[in-house]
């Protein structure tokens, strides 16, 4: 067991493995209708297109009756994991991680507009 584990609450994280490149994104927004699996499905693989990864699976989809939908794409340089609520709101949140650089404004904007979203935010670190 290490000697030290924290968890950060605010302020910066060490970076452990500086030579490793990560980049992450995580976008948030609400829909004017829920999003389905097939939604999912299409998004996560023109996603990939659009932020120029190399898709190693076909997206996956799975339903939770208490949480809703989640899914997920595993590129070469890592992946994209998307949620879905239909309750308490129409809600989604993506979460994309990658070891190599990607078009961050990019993301933003293909996500806004392929679920119509009406009001979305994003934190890249």
């Amino acid at each position: 067991m290490p000697e030290t584990l924290q968890v950060l609450r605010s302020g910066g994280m060490p970076d452990l493995a500086p030579t490793i490149y990560r980049q992450r994104l995580v976008i948030e927004g609400r829909t004017p209708v829920a999003i389905g699996s097939k939604a999912i499905r299409a998004y996560l693989s023109e996603l990939t297109e659009v932020i120029g990864m190399h898709r190693l699976n076909e997206p996956v989809t799975h339903r939770s009756v208490r949480y809703g939908w989640a899914g997920w794409v595993h590129w070469e340089t890592s992946g994209a994991h998307f949620y879905a609520w239909d309750e308490p709101e129409l809600f989604f949140s993506v979460d994309i991680y990658a070891c190599a650089p990607f078009d961050g404004e990019a993301a933003l904007a293909f996500t806004a507009a392929f679920f119509s979203a009406g009001e979305v935010v994003a934190k890249a670190f």
